[in-house]
């Protein structure tokens, strides 16, 4: 899942290098979901999701990515709780089932490790807010 598609990147260059792997592309705005369905007709592997992370279904997906969404606790709050597979900057991955950050160049990677708890990701609007760190 790309979390705040946007654009289309990094879901898009994803489908494209990982033609056998499903791609969802997540995004709010309806103007640039009318673009991603566009772009998205090249690649069979990819849907395009119109609404917000905190209203979709969690541990669903093997992966989560973001760019530039917000900042890494709130991204985190919205992107961890979708992934599937059992950091936040800190304790926020810890609360939300996750194992500490591991930083790579010019990447943050959060890996899950426990299910997701009840009540995560808070309703719209309210982690970036509210953010837990």
């Amino acid at each position: 899942m790309d979390v705040g598609s946007g654009g289309g990147a990094p879901g898009i260059p994803l489908a494209s290098a990982l033609p056998d792997r499903d791609v969802t592309l997540l995004e709010a705005n309806g103007r640039k979901c009318a673009f991603l369905r566009e772009a998205a007709r090249a690649f069979p592997n990819v849907t395009v999701v119109q609404s917000r992370a905190e209203e979709q279904e969690t541990d669903r997906f093997g992966v989560a990515v973001a760019k530039a969404l917000a900042a890494p606790p709130v991204a985190a709050e919205w992107c961890l709780p979708l992934v599937a597979d059992a950091a936040v900057v800190g304790r926020v991955s810890e609360r939300l089932g996750g194992a500490p950050a591991e930083e790579t160049p010019g990447l943050l990677v959060l890996r899950k490790l426990e299910p997701t708890p009840t009540g995560f990701p808070r309703r719209p609007g309210v982690a970036k807010r509210r953010p837990l760190a």
